[in-house]
């Protein structure tokens, strides 16, 4: 059997997680929940008229390497914020990019926008992380949450307050996604399996997401022109990481960005 890239992440992540569930009781992590301030709705922002941005933060990837050092997230999310972004994403995973779960309750604090926890999800306890560490939004990927597991988190997430991004790439997933009954589908132009990055096939697969839902077009930004395009094809959310950590000037990108 073939081994994937997205097989030797997750493979990563599950390490990771167990040593972050012995350090960390999921009794501790609910009593966390439990003081924290509700989380805040992305939707509003999200159905804005135009075009939105979730602003990443965003050190490293498998596909480029080191992106840019970002020594303080929460002015990087300060930043982003300030320019119009509709939520600022934080990665979690820390081999393949860099992040923490710090990174996600410092940029929390700074900011008054949602928050996307954006990590590889695979258990409910990385859900109970992601509200007691202040996020608001979840990422749920299709591709690594096979049988009723999808379902599972799914239902979690909400149950929290959270609200579950599921991602998809394949029109087989996006099925899946509107079975469960979604409100806010991705569709990643980049192949987990491979790291391969196709644009189009946005365009290709967006015709079959419900019209009720909010439709967030990730990766594949590299300017204006771009989110511009995938809002033709009728994005209502772009997700961009490496195009505004490597800018210099995120505030004035976001900005472009909105205005393309």
């Amino acid at each position: 059997m073939t081994v994937t890239v997205l097989d030797g992440i997750l493979a990563g992540v599950q390490e990771d997680l167990a040593q972050r569930q012995s350090q960390v009781s999921l009794a501790e992590l609910k009593a966390r929940v439990s003081d924290a301030p509700p989380p805040l709705d992305p939707l509003p922002g999200f159905r804005a008229p135009g075009v939105s941005i979730i602003a990443e933060v965003k050190r490293k990837s498998p596909s480029k390497g080191e992106l840019a050092a970002i020594p303080d997230p929460a002015a990087l999310a300060a930043a982003y914020a300030a320019g119009g972004a509709a939520a600022i994403s934080v990665l979690t995973e820390q081999r393949r990019f860099g992040g923490s779960l710090q990174d996600l309750a410092s940029v929390r604090a700074e900011v008054d926008v949602p928050v996307l926890r954006k990590d590889f999800i695979v258990t409910p306890y990385q859900l109970w992380e992601a509200r007691a560490w202040g996020a608001d939004l979840a990422l749920l990927m299709v591709v690594s949450l096979p049988g009723g597991l999808l379902d599972e988190l799914h239902g979690l997430a909400l149950e929290l307050g959270l609200t579950p991004l599921v991602e998809t790439h394949t029109e087989d997933e996006i099925a899946r996604a509107v079975e469960l009954g979604a409100e806010v589908i991705g569709i990643n132009a980049r192949d987990l399996t491979t790291l391969e990055v196709d644009r189009a096939v946005f365009q290709k697969l967006a015709p079959h997401l419900p019209e009720s839902s909010v439709r967030i077009a990730e990766s594949g930004v590299a300017g204006p022109e771009d989110v511009a395009e995938y809002r033709r094809w009728g994005a209502d959310v772009v997700l961009v990481g490496e195009a505004l950590v490597r800018s210099g000037d995120p505030r004035s990108s976001i900005r472009e960005f909105i205005g393309s």
